[in-house]
């Protein structure tokens, strides 16, 4: 096994079955997703429980019930396009592995099944449902390993296979760098899951400085870039990514997506911990 895939293992271990977070509060939480009945709404109840159809048509608040579900299903799918094969501190891909064995983990301390899938032009299963560490291991192998280079990323192929392969309301965590998200559309998987994203960069991708005449080569489509990379070209590159970036969180917030984004120097943990709380 590669040492700094083995560090990650052990690291993430040890962080989530640690006294720290071992004895308090899950780092995943969710409610029963078996649906019950529909009742007028309370005050102090949670609004996002509210149907919103029913109650135009009653002209009252009605919320959802549903009946308490000790296990959550959980799919953990990072996003491997040849983009993630970058990083200035360390690779994006390396990130993403921890991340992911953060949640597994989480998943096998809570007791919760999980499923896996590796997600680029299409999605492939990656780990069968498992309550169990050696689930884990597998998966960080598998997501640790995975060659990225050449894989192009298919954001609207990704949603409709999940859509289609998931059939059972679950917790679905998109693991990824999300650029390029022309054709993303998460709108209808919202609705029949519970969907948070984690937005993996590196600070050089965003704040770029000049390099230059360079020659460059792109991982995800093995296309090549002979240039100079001044402050025009920085510019315009900088102007880009605020505009995908603003419409990505615009879409997320819109659909009621969690998000977080992680960056390759800094500690997945602490950020992952804030989301789900």
């Amino acid at each position: 096994m590669n040492k700094t895939l083995k560090k990650i293992i052990i690291k993430t271990k040890r962080q989530i079955f640690s006294e720290i977070i071992g004895n308090n509060s899950s780092l995943l939480k969710g409610e029963g997703y078996d649906f019950l009945e529909l009742k007028e709404y309370e005050y102090g109840e949670d609004v996002k429980k509210i149907d919103w159809i029913i109650s135009a048509k009653f002209k009252k608040p009605y919320v959802k019930v549903f009946h308490a579900q000790k296990e959550l299903n959980i799919n953990i799918v990072p996003i491997l396009g040849g983009s993630v094969y970058f990083g200035s501190k360390r690779f994006k891909q390396e990130l993403i592995t921890e991340a992911c064995s953060i949640l597994g983990y989480s998943c096998v301390k809570q007791g919760d099944p999980f499923t896996s899938f590796i997600a680029n032009e299409k999605i492939e299963i990656c780990t069968k449902k498992s309550k169990r560490h050696f689930a884990v291991n597998t998966m960080d192998e598998k997501i640790f390993n995975y060659e990225t280079i050449g894989k192009i990323t298919n954001y609207k192929n990704i949603t409709n296979e999940l859509f289609k392969n998931i059939r059972k309301k679950s917790i679905i965590f998109l693991v990824g760098d999300f650029f390029d998200i022309e054709n993303l559309d998460l709108r209808v998987l919202a609705k029949k899951h519970e969907i948070i994203a984690i937005i993996t960069r590196d600070k050089f991708e965003e704040k770029p400085f000049e390099l230059g005449n360079v020659n460059l080569v792109d991982p995800s489509t093995n296309e090549t870039f002979d240039g100079n990379i001044n402050k025009g070209t920085i510019k315009k590159y900088e102007k880009y990514i605020r505009e995908n970036d603003h419409k990505l969180f615009e879409h997320l917030q819109n659909c009621g997506i969690r998000f977080t984004k992680i960056y390759t120097d800094e500690e997945p943990l602490p950020k992952l911990l804030r989301l789900m709380r």
